[in-house]
């Protein structure tokens, strides 16, 4: 474990009473859906996985023909420590479950105001990457220590203070009480109050160095022009944690999250279809009434029954508003459909978790006066970007790539613009994300072949109020089908191809393709029932981050919460481990602060 990992100061939970064992059911089988069921199932509840698809990993997912294998989702491993973390919890460490490889290159960049078919190289470690921008800009190599050393101390306070809570009244208060937020509280409110980009910008002149410090604000689900300057703290991880890969492909890291949630005794049931959250009248008025207030969280929910005796409308703008209040319903089980069963049936529950897309959660399982974020609340909302996938199988080797490679367009600001603002549409050229697994890995591919994965980031393109597809989307991508020479997603595959083999030197690379598969914005609804058809989820804007971030407890049942990246802490997979842990804080009423102490099976520390 790593001096880091040793600093964080860890919750323990305590050994688990029999009368505080729940049965519990998890809807969704991605990753913070199995991580959940895993923790809950080893402190001794009983929990039951319920997952619409044959296969589980949700966004995670993998896809094989040909010979090859691709990863449709995550490919970057990073913030290493978080995954320590969690496989403590389960008594294992990651090095026991995944075949690590430290990537380097890192990465390799392309960009099109320097032109050429030569890429800059960003060589693992931080001597590197500053020997790299003191090359781009002279004296650039001092600017970027100190912006890397900011960006360490800002990840190391958002991992023991901001990532590891719910932020309800007590988690609040203990964040920003702590001396050690206190006494960056000047350099940090700033960071809240700028964007990325113009952090970046005033510190380099140099666009490709800004471009290689704004892309990490795309694995937020955002725009540099968007994302707050505290998220510089990403340049840590790339530029100084470094990038790694699990040989296999993330699939290995899905297959050891069931793994564990079986072996710890969680029920997992694929093809089967959550249908409704049942649940029952709430009696939580005269609980709540019933105890002396200890602390604020509880003088406010002691005072909400007085406010509705007052005044309905003030009593729900306040528990709107703190989440503090008491329930009016409470949780009672999930009504699911199997696959080749006759007939729906009930899975009793003490608990629910929704580990899927919360948008189409709450519209389609609940009923309406149940529900704690309807449209409007989405209506408000910014989604991250949809994604346009290509995988490729390509005949031959490819050195001109590396395994993770980055085309960044000259029109920097005009292609986030073109994702998130007004006119939505596909920049051409596109900023692009490639991935050739087959650098590292030779499972993903046949004997002199190649895998290449191909993100294009799109405007979240399904519109429709549920979730669901029942149109295309205002882009029109349809389903990517290769036989329909009219289908947009196609259209822009092959623009995407020819830019690839323009900017990168190899101009017969659509020849030498022997699999092609496309994935669209209206796959990733109908398969994950993503909001707007998002590959990521809710932007990580100021207004979705942290505190702002949608809450990870239902306000108007009891028992109701939820995991993944619509809630607590956000996008990526370090995220969805972390809003595991947090729903187990949810289930059993725990303070939830700092990172949880791991335990035996039978809940003892």
């Amino acid at each position: 474990m790593s001096p880091k990992d040793e600093s964080i100061t860890r919750a323990g939970l305590g050994r688990l009473a029999a009368g505080e064992r729940k049965t519990v059911v998890v809807i969704g089988g991605g990753v913070s859906g199995l991580a959940t069921a895993a923790l809950l199932a080893r402190r001794g509840h009983a929990v039951t996985l319920v997952e619409k698809n044959p296969t589980l990993g949700g966004r995670a997912g993998s896809r094989e023909s040909g010979g090859f294998r691709w990863d449709t989702g995550p490919s970057w491993y990073l913030m290493p420590e978080v995954f320590a973390q969690f496989y403590s919890l389960l008594g294992m460490t990651p090095e026991d479950e995944l075949d690590l490889a430290r990537l380097d290159p890192a990465y390799a960049v392309w960009d099109g105001e320097r032109g050429g078919t030569e890429p800059i190289e960003v060589r693992s470690g931080r001597a590197n990457v500053r020997a790299l921008f003191e090359s781009l800009e002279p004296g650039a190599g001092a600017t970027f220590d100190d912006y890397l050393d900011s960006a360490g101390h800002t990840y190391a306070l958002a991992l023991r203070r901001f990532l590891y809570t719910r932020f309800g009244a007590r988690g609040l208060a203990a964040a920003f009480a702590r001396r050690d937020v206190l006494a960056v509280a000047p350099r940090l409110v700033p960071l809240l109050l700028r964007n990325l980009h113009s952090f970046v910008s005033g510190r380099f002149r140099n666009p490709t160095i800004r471009k290689i410090l704004d892309y990490p604000a795309v694995f937020l689900g955002s725009s540099p022009y968007r994302t707050p300057a505290l998220y510089h703290l990403m340049s840590h991880l790339d530029l100084d944690d470094g990038v790694y890969y699990p040989r296999a492909g993330f699939t290995t890291f899905v297959e050891s999250l069931r793994r564990a949630a079986e072996r710890e005794g969680a029920e997992i049931l694929t093809d089967t279809e959550a249908l409704e959250i049942k649940a029952r009248t709430s009696s939580s008025v005269s609980r709540y009434t019933s105890r002396k207030p200890s602390g604020i969280a509880d003088w406010l929910r002691w005072n909400v029954p007085y406010l509705q005796r007052k005044g309905p409308v003030l009593a729900g703008a306040f528990t709107r508003a703190t989440g503090y209040g008491p329930r009016e319903y409470v949780a009672t089980g999930v009504r699911i459909r199997t696959a080749g069963e006759p007939n729906p049936r009930v899975l009793p529950a003490d608990a629910v978790i929704g580990a899927h897309d919360i948008q189409h959660l709450e519209e389609h399982l609940l009923k309406e006066d149940r529900r704690t974020y309807p449209q409007r609340y989405w209506d408000k909302k910014t989604p991250g970007p949809g994604a346009l996938v290509l995988m490729l199988g390509v005949r031959g080797e490819l050195p001109e790539l590396r395994h993770h490679n980055l085309l960044f367009a000259s029109d920097w600001k005009g292609g986030f613009e073109a994702i998130f603002g007004g006119d939505p549409h596909v920049p051409d050229p596109a900023s692009l994300y490639i991935c050739k697994p087959s650098a590292t890995d030779s499972t993903v591919a046949p004997d002199g072949h190649e895998n290449l994965f191909v993100l294009v980031p799109v405007p979240a393109d399904v519109d429709d109020a549920g979730g669901h597809v029942q149109d295309p989307g205002a882009l029109g991508f349809g389903d990517g089908d290769p036989e329909d020479p009219d289908d947009p997603a196609q259209a822009v595959a092959h623009r995407v191809i020819a830019q690839i083999a323009q900017w990168t030197g190899v101009p017969d690379l659509a020849e030498r393709i022997v699999e092609r598969h496309v994935i669209t914005p209206a796959d990733f609804a109908e398969d994950v029932y993503a909001w707007r058809g998002t590959a990521l989820g809710p932007a990580h804007t100021l207004a979705q981050s942290a505190m702002f971030r949608t809450k990870n407890a239902s306000r108007r049942v009891e028992g109701l919460y939820y995991a993944g990246s619509s809630t607590l802490p956000g996008i990526g997979l370090p995220m969805c481990l972390i809003s595991a842990e947090l729903a187990v804080h949810a289930v059993e009423g725990t303070r939830a602060e700092v990172p949880m102490q791991p335990q035996d099976r039978h809940g003892r520390r």
